[in-house]
């Protein structure tokens, strides 16, 4: 009787797993087929992560494969038993793949998805005859999911350091462009030399750089158990290793676009704007819980004045110094942010987003109306705004408008947080929280809520303002709604009511999707995947404030307090 216990659960165990292997397997493999089909696989197989060896077509496929043997594999199944599952499921994976490649040319699919052709047949046989490639994906898929299934069972001191090892090195092959310029002619030169040629990334140059990454990695995960394990120093370490990261932080904001060009200090200057009115909606959203998606009204204000001021233009209505015009445009922000904020005093919730929407459509709607094309320019805009000029040294290049906006970022950051360590920021919180409670305890609910909308429109000014002597020009298609969602979802990413995420937020949504632009429109399929991994796994964002974190914790006892004395009492 003993024995026919023990074999139950062992013919049971083993059905699901094979059921769940099955399951994963074709699960990513239709991933992979998806991104054969829609032109993705073909487009990344013309981009090498390391030259003569791995694309990255072939390097998403291998992802694909190995999160199969991740998922399928179980740490309650034993080693041997998810090895594999790992493997079944990759090979499964593998050849879901490679029977699109065989069926490609006797159904003639391209008529229904102009990406399945003849070439791309031959890239999913790797090049072989069509049975020999489907064999060997077999065979990766096979390989990948083993790898996949050892590392859900590696320790995480060592996954960790491995899983930063690879992600570097796919950095350093992507973007070999950028990184070469930033080496050549200097003192990194030879380390150019040792781990790049002319078309990418080595074999060498992968490898080397993969276990130096490692070791970095490996030791920064020592020193962070060291520290985890000496907590009753940590207070007074903190504000010294505060004040560390935040000079190293600051050299590499001052150093990168030196050493990265125009483009680097392209990308980092729209990223600027962006963290500037990040900042500003933080206020409205993340202290007052005003939820706005009219904030690019803000923004355009603060170009439009800056650009009627400036301009060397017929429609302009003074020719003022741009240092001049600048808290004039902030001023009309404030103004503008003030009067927007007086309609909506009633209006809570969704409906405030609804309401904002609205006064930001009517915005754009009057810019490009004919009533005030006399004054705005319509659809055309107005043109030749000058640059800045600093003692007679023009701010002309993006490294140099760069540094004025990191200036200008730094200024708006120091002013955003000791508002939010004032008595009105506190108050902000509290209507945040709860707003007739606010209003019990004597908070001027009208005078709150129209200084977070005044307050929060002055820093989209100055980002509006800065914006236009970028471009020495203002266009009403520059100001659609997508730019206030843009800027909502970076504090959303970032971590609500935290300036330190809304960097972060910026850097990730605005700053990643600028240098993968070569991808064109792919690009926002994964920037879409990754929201929805980050809002699954990370809901209170990248960054959060200690405050927002607590809460959330909070919340999350409170659910799980009822099953607690369940659990004693079991």
């Amino acid at each position: 009787m003993s024995i026919a216990i023990l074999k139950a659960p062992s013919v049971s165990v083993a059905s699901v797993d094979v059921a769940r292997t099955l399951r994963m397997g074709l699960l990513l493999g239709g991933v992979g087929v998806y991104l054969a089909a829609v032109g993705i696989l073909a487009m990344f197989n013309e981009r090498w992560i390391i030259v003569g060896l791995l694309t990255l077509g072939y390097g998403v496929l291998g992802l694909v494969y190995l999160v199969a043997g991740m998922i399928s594999a179980r740490r309650g199944a034993g080693l041997m038993t998810a090895l594999a599952s790992g493997i079944l499921s990759g090979a499964i994976a593998g050849l879901t793949v490679s029977v699109l490649g065989l069926v490609i040319g006797p159904f003639s699919l391209q008529s229904v998805f102009t990406q399945l052709n003849g070439k791309l047949a031959d890239s999913l046989a790797l090049g072989l005859a069509p049975l020999s490639g489907l064999l060997v994906m077999l065979g990766i898929g096979a390989v990948c999911g083993a790898i996949g299934a050892i590392l859900r069972f590696t320790p995480l001191t060592v996954r960790r350091p491995l899983v930063i090892a690879a992600l570097v090195t796919v950095t350093a092959g992507l973007f070999q462009e950028l990184i070469q310029i930033m080496l050549q002619d200097g003192p990194l030169t030879p380390v150019q030399d040792l781990i790049y040629e002319w078309e990418g990334l080595t074999a060498q140059g992968a490898a080397i750089v993969f276990v130096v990454a490692f070791i970095l990695a490996l030791i920064g995960v020592q020193i962070s158990r060291r520290r985890a394990r000496a907590a009753a120093a940590k207070a007074n370490a903190d504000s010294g290793q505060s004040l560390t990261k935040m000079g190293m932080i600051f050299l590499v904001l001052v150093l990168l676009p030196l050493m990265g060009g125009n483009y680097i200090g392209q990308v980092l200057l729209l990223v600027g704007l962006y963290i500037l009115m990040g900042m500003g909606l933080n206020l409205e959203v993340g202290l007052a819980g005003l939820l706005d998606l009219g904030f690019v009204g803000f923004f355009a204000v603060g170009a439009y004045v800056t650009a009627l001021l400036t301009a060397n233009h017929p429609m302009a209505i003074l020719h003022l110094n741009f240092w001049v015009a600048m808290p004039i445009a902030v001023l009309a922000s404030v103004v503008v942010g003030v009067l927007f904020g007086i309609p909506v005093l009633g209006v809570r919730g969704d409906y405030l987003a609804v309401a904002t929407m609205g006064l930001g459509e009517i915005v754009r709607v009057l810019v490009v109306s004919d009533a005030a094309k006399p004054l705005l320019g319509g659809p055309l805009g107005i043109t030749q705004v000058p640059k800045p000029a600093i003692f007679g040294y023009g701010l002309t290049t993006p490294i140099q408008l760069y540094y004025l906006t990191l200036v200008a970022s730094l200024v708006a950051g120091l002013i955003a947080w000791r508002l939010e360590g004032s008595r009105l920021g506190r108050a902000w919180m509290a209507l945040r929280d709860d707003e007739d409670v606010a209003a019990a305890l004597g908070i001027d609910r009208i005078e709150c809520k129209l200084l977070a909308y005044g307050l929060g429109a002055a820093f989209a000014g100055l980002a509006g303002s800065i914006f236009a002597v970028m471009l020495a020009s203002v266009y009403p298609s520059s100001f659609q709604l997508v730019v206030s969602i843009n800027v909502l979802a970076l504090i959303i990413v970032g971590g609500m009511g935290s300036l330190p995420g809304v960097a972060i937020g910026s850097l990730v949504l605005i700053g990643l999707p600028e240098l993968l632009r070569e991808f064109g429109e792919y690009r926002y399929l994964f920037y879409g995947v990754a929201l929805i991994f980050m809002m699954q796994f990370r809901p209170e964002g990248l960054m959060p404030s200690k405050v927002r974190k607590r809460e959330l914790h909070a919340a999350m006892g409170e659910t799980s307090e009822p099953a607690v004395p369940t659990a004693r009492a079991a």
